[in-house]
């Protein structure tokens, strides 16, 4: 049987996920042309990566009731199921690896050359959320909102609000939100304790004195201005702080020891207690984020849309990160088509590494392997199509194509001949249905 966990894996792609359904239920509220009714947007997301990891489905509902022009109320359930392999953050070597599972019930294997995948990747995510946006008067708008998303190990559990006030018969807006989480980590196998060899089976020491969770906090502030240029053009700036304090380690990943003495064995597994020595991996109890994001759109005379996005994020990890994302709609009668590409581009964190070494991994306070946290560059190629009926209800589908490639130190010795960055393609369709 398949043991479900969660991973930072399984939070990315959840953020994909909603990230998508937001989409969906921004293109929604363009739709709202009557008051007092009830907008309905049906989705359903597949995703799946090379190599047998990680697929995910996801179908989502979101219901918007409109009071009025500005009045509304939203409500959106998803679910999603995720199934696959995911590295595990050992090095590839030239020998068979095993591994125990996370939860010390069982095992599984790497043949010699091959990227350490742990195939008990599996789960399972309900999230329910809901937002109320109304004016105050002429000038001022408020919203707030809330949400729950349950998998079998993980469990959030956030509130928002927002302030926005128009200047210049509108032209202008700014906007104050900030977001409250907290968060319920409760690993397969409890807490593993970090920066400690990975033991046996659940029998050991280490795993009969784990803890069975933790917690972690989040709170996110966003200030952000909105300027409309022209009759044609708007233009969005933002700046955003996030911090977050508490559990913020993988409890799933591990990081390979090499051995690093001169001799035969020179670049490959370091042994101790007469096995290879991987440790739990360890990260900061605390991070701080900011980040700048510009958007413009810009309507052409044939009523053509392009839009066009930058992002810049620095945090305390020693993560600096830029995204460039533009999108063109192509407009024909009640048709449309929209081609998008999208670049992000990421330096790695302090205390990434891809493998420690023999001579020192006891001096390490973090360590992590995970390559999300390492140097990469991701594309992003993508089409959506909609056709909006005579009734005004639409049809819905995009395509997108996803490329992502890492990089960092080749390693020594045996390790030198190994791949330690493999690249990853993964592709993602969207259907959906509005009425």
């Amino acid at each position: 049987m398949a043991v479900t966990k969660t991973t930072q894996k399984n939070q990315d792609l959840a953020r994909l996920l909603t990230a998508a359904s937001c989409a969906l239920i921004g293109s929604l509220s363009a739709s709202v042309n009557a008051a007092d009714n009830w907008d309905v947007d049906s989705a359903f997301l597949l995703y799946s990566e090379s190599d047998g990891r990680v697929s995910a489905a996801e179908p989502v509902i979101s219901a918007t009731k409109n009071y009025d022009e500005e009045t509304k109320l939203n409500i959106k359930l998803a679910a999603d199921t995720l199934t696959g392999a995911s590295p595990n953050g050992a090095t590839p070597s030239d020998q068979v690896q095993t591994f125990t599972s996370p939860s010390g019930k069982g095992s599984y294997a790497a043949t010699a050359g091959e990227q350490p995948l742990d195939d008990t990747f599996k789960d399972t995510r309900i999230a329910l959320s809901s937002n109320w946006s109304a004016p105050i008067d002429r000038d001022w708008a408020y919203g707030v909102g809330g949400y729950l998303s349950k998998e079998h190990d993980y469990q959030s559990l956030g509130l928002n609000g927002n302030l926005s006030r128009y200047l210049n018969q509108k032209n202008t807006t700014l906007t104050l939100g900030v977001n409250l989480s907290s968060d319920s980590i409760n690993p397969e196998g409890g807490v593993a304790t970090g920066l400690v060899q990975v033991p046996l089976s659940s029998s050991d020491s280490e795993f009969t004195q784990r803890t069975d969770s933790e917690n972690k906090s989040l709170v996110d502030a966003v200030f952000g201005v909105t300027q409309v240029i022209n009759r044609k053009t708007i233009m969005q700036f933002n700046y955003a702080l996030s911090t977050s304090s508490g559990y913020l380690t993988d409890a799933y990943k591990i990081i390979s020891v090499i051995d690093d003495s001169a001799g035969s064995n020179y670049g490959g597994n370091y042994q101790s207690s007469g096995r290879n020595l991987y440790l739990y991996e360890k990260r900061p109890d605390s991070r701080l984020k900011q980040s700048l994001y510009w958007q413009t759109k810009y309507q052409f005379d044939n009523n053509d849309i392009l839009d066009v996005s930058y992002r810049y994020m620095f945090d305390d990890w020693g993560v600096n990160s830029h995204t460039i994302d533009a999108k063109y709609r192509f407009r024909f009668d009640n048709q449309y088509l929209e081609p998008q590409l999208r670049w992000y581009t990421q330096s790695k964190a302090d205390f990434y590494h891809r493998y420690l070494n023999s001579s020192d991994y006891s001096s390490a306070e973090f360590a992590s392997a995970d390559y999300r946290l390492g140097d990469l560059d991701t594309y992003t190629i993508g089409l959506k199509y909609g056709y909006q009926f005579a009734d005004e209800t639409e049809f819905y589908t995009r395509f997108s194509l996803y490329h992502q490639e890492s990089s960092g130190d080749k390693g020594y010795g045996k390790l030198a001949t190994q791949e330690l960055y493999p690249g990853l393609d993964a592709a993602m369709l969207i259907v959906g249905y509005k009425f």
